[in-house]
């Protein structure tokens, strides 16, 4: 089981957790929302849970509760800007289809 970062979104991390001035590292989840069924869920993480799985990407700590990480397995986080458009995108190995706007999907 694995989750993988590219050294944009490690970049993009990093200054995130800078300018806060705490933190663990980037806590991905997913959660039931939207027409497809799942969503991501990303935040920062200030403690772990007892069951949280951590791995090391780029030098970033990513921390996925047992549950998330069934849909998550093998994705990597990239961060992207295009135009006045910025932010991470999830490159999700176990996806089988997304909602038209984009906002879920469904494995």
């Amino acid at each position: 089981m694995s989750i993988k970062m590219t050294p944009a979104a490690a970049d993009r991390v990093r200054s995130f957790l800078a300018n806060r001035g705490r933190g663990l590292g980037l806590r991905l989840g997913v959660r039931t929302s939207g027409c497809s069924g799942m969503a991501y869920v990303i935040e920062f993480a200030d403690e772990l849970q007892t069951d949280d799985k951590v791995f090391e990407a780029q030098g970033i700590k990513v921390i996925v509760d047992p549950k998330s990480l069934l849909y998550l397995d093998g994705t990597e986080l990239d961060y992207t800007k295009e135009g006045l458009n910025e932010g991470f995108r999830f490159n999700n190995p176990n996806v089988k289809d997304m909602c038209g706007c984009g906002e879920s999907f469904n494995v």
